[in-house]
């Protein structure tokens, strides 16, 4: 126990398990690890693949890398986006896993002149210096809304975001799968992670995508698309985060005796090179 940062550090299953004491702190050093590990990809390698998550978990995060000093800290410009799932809405839907980062990373609305000034991205009133600048290209987010144009559903967007990560230059893992250099992940109240579900038919399929029908035991209800999760396993940084007392008890589950992954997926993320960020409330059952 760190007396000056309020820090707990377990190991457990493999895993580095990291305890701050709220949901602010866990965010902000969540944040510092993301911009440390893009930038050490960028140097290696001259650019950095990130696979995110959406709901609410990643706002704060984004809050703090969209910052300074983590918005100077990271060569944007070679950082790719990419999304472990998505639900079948349209980007801008306020279910949709793209919409936060837009939103709050790189503030498009304001670089595109909506609530800004559009030539500095800066907005009028507040004086506000919206996020980092991503080239567009780079942001490789699943074609829900030319689907939903297109009238075609899921399994059209998981060939195309498939596609996508094939011709893209991922390196390969020996399994099969693309490396990413941070895999940042949210852990559902069933233990699922990506959109890999108890059960999920994703643990027997090859596809690097695949399309996931809406489920019926959790919220939202909504068709998804999600990356195979193999590719928990094969990133260079796998990078669960979650906070509050209702992930007790199922972070409990994950990292209990028993150990089942189609039972409980997260388990995939109890390896050596896992890195787990969560809050005192949140680790309040784990074995010690």
């Amino acid at each position: 126990m760190s007396a000056a940062d309020g820090l707990e550090v377990l190991q457990l299953d493999g895993a580095e398990v990291r305890v701050f004491d709220d949901p602010e702190a866990t965010s902000r050093a969540a944040a510092e690890e993301i911009a440390t590990a893009l930038h050490r990809a960028i140097d290696a390698r001259g650019r950095a693949d990130w696979a995110t998550t959406g709901g609410s978990t990643p706002v704060a995060i984004y809050k703090d890398l969209a910052t300074d000093p983590l918005r100077h800290a990271v060569p944007w410009e070679d950082v790719h986006v990419w999304w472990g799932d998505d639900r079948f809405v349209p980007r801008d839907h306020p279910l949709s896993n793209v919409l936060p980062l837009d939103q709050v990373l790189i503030s498009a609305t304001a670089r595109a002149g909506l609530s800004g000034t559009g030539s500095d991205a800066a907005l009028v009133e507040t004086e506000y210096d919206p996020g980092v600048y991503i080239p567009p290209a780079n942001i490789h987010a699943p074609r829900m809304s030319d689907a939903i144009a297109r009238a075609v559903g899921p399994d059209w967007v998981a060939q195309e975001y498939d596609a996508e990560l094939r011709g893209a230059g991922l390196e390969v893992s020996d399994d099969g799968f693309p490396i990413f250099d941070v895999l940042f992940l949210g852990i559902g109240p069933d233990g699922h992670l990506l959109s890999v579900f108890p059960g999920s038919p994703l643990f027997e399929s090859k596809a690097w995508a695949s399309a996931v029908a809406a489920p019926s035991h959790v919220q939202p209800h909504v068709a998804r698309v999600s990356l195979n999760p193999g590719v928990v396993g094969a990133a260079r940084l796998a990078m669960p985060v979650a906070h509050g007392e209702g992930k007790a008890a199922i972070l409990a589950a994950v990292f209990g005796a028993e150990r089942d992954v189609h039972r409980w997926p997260a388990q995939l993320a109890t390896r050596p090179g896992a890195i787990w960020f969560i809050d005192r409330a949140a680790a309040a059952q784990l074995p010690r």
